[in-house]
């Protein structure tokens, strides 16, 4: 089992007001912040920004992504909307993926630093109609 993930950016300013907006939908917010480094969630810190100035800029094709869990269908919509409106780059619009499975729902986009973030949720049935 997981109990964090963290990921390393070059502006660490810049990527938490990003952060801040995108994760707001899901619950997340800040709860430890650091001078190096900033925690996100919602009892505990499960996604961690941590400052890397001198990064080379991440590779489209590094194959690395990040996914969190949402609870339903408008989460995975409203974090897709916040991500696009705070700077991200769309990678793929909200809707079904049954490549993965019947009821997968997500959402992915590319933070202003290149990171691929994708956010799910599992469909009941009533949930996939048009």
């Amino acid at each position: 089992m997981i109990d964090h993930i963290s990921i390393g950016v070059r502006d660490l300013t810049a990527m938490a007001r990003f952060y801040d907006s995108a994760l707001a939908p899901l619950g997340y917010t800040r709860l430890r912040e650091r001078p190096t480094t900033i925690g996100y969630g919602k009892a505990y810190p499960e996604f961690w920004l941590n400052a890397r100035p001198g990064m080379a800029p991440v590779e489209a094709d590094s194959g690395t992504h990040v996914c969190l869990r949402a609870p339903d269908k408008p989460t995975v919509d409203a974090f897709y909307a916040a991500a696009l409106q705070a700077g991200a780059t769309a990678d793929g619009a909200p809707g079904l993926r049954t490549q993965y499975h019947t009821s997968y729902y997500a959402a992915f986009i590319r933070d202003p630093e290149g990171n691929r973030f994708e956010v799910v949720t599992f469909l009941r049935d009533s949930d996939k109609a048009p």
